[in-house]
């Protein structure tokens, strides 16, 4: 795989390059192409960014959904919560990250965890959507 000398970024940094070549999740291929673009991951991530913010997991209640502790969670405040949305929400006073479920009157979110229950909305409990998961960053190392 080549790629070219890159250009300086902002700040004098620079950006590492996104390649033309995809990684085969099998057999390799011999193909070296390459691209001169650097990648920004808030081109990549973010589709609005003035209503577009980062936050970090705690817990383990989305294990099943690929959220993990640590992840980074991309989240858009600009988007409509739909029903199946995985959504940043405040209950009560307290963050969590959750998939929302809307069956007529009935509004819940559900974790992707067994272990966790859903949580329920009845008369008398605040729920407010603080925006959409739009993607995730994971670091391995």
């Amino acid at each position: 795989m080549k790629t070219k000398k890159q250009k300086p970024g902002k700040n004098g940094g620079t950006k590492p390059p996104l390649t033309d070549s995809v990684v085969v999740a099998g057999f390799p291929s011999p193909a070296e192409q390459y691209t001169e673009n650097p990648l920004d991951l808030n081109d990549l991530m973010i589709r609005n960014m003035p209503s577009t913010f980062y936050v970090r997991v705690s817990g383990e209640s989305m294990s099943g959904a690929g959220i993990f502790e640590g992840d980074i969670l991309v989240v858009d405040k600009s988007l409509p919560a739909l029903d199946g949305d995985v959504i940043i929400a405040s209950v009560d006073g307290e963050f969590t990250v959750k998939r929302l479920k809307k069956r007529g009157s009935l509004v819940a979110l559900e974790p992707a965890n067994p272990d966790f229950k859903p949580i329920v909305f009845t008369d008398g409990m605040e729920l407010t959507v603080w925006g959409v998961v739009t993607g995730l960053v994971r670091k391995f190392k």
